[in-house]
């Protein structure tokens, strides 16, 4: 059984044009090393980059408004420091309760 290929089909493949159109698509498409895949990958991530761009930019600026409170009162500073590093007075004792 012979597999037979209609003219009408090669007709336009004989055209170099299209031909060379076809080949430079695929070469694009999934070999060159910047492909539209790799592209697309990469704009992908860029997306997820500036959303985490925008997070650390207000985590900053929370954090550079808590340091500028910090740095103006003393009180704070010293709440601050028992809070978050529980440090203590030399006549104090610390008792820390972990809830499960």
């Amino acid at each position: 059984m012979k597999l037979s290929i209609p003219k009408s089909f090669l007709k336009p493949m004989g055209n170099k044009y299209l031909l060379a159109f076809l080949v430079f698509s695929i070469w694009m498409i999934f070999i060159d090393d910047n492909n539209i895949l790799f592209l697309r990958k990469n704009i992908n991530k860029l997306k997820k980059y500036r959303v985490e761009k925008s997070y650390y930019e207000t985590k900053i600026a929370a954090d550079s408004a808590r340091l500028k409170e910090l740095k103006d009162n003393s009180k704070d500073l010293e709440t601050f420091a028992r809070e978050e590093f529980y440090m203590k007075k030399d006549n104090e004792d610390i008792f820390l309760i972990i809830e499960k």
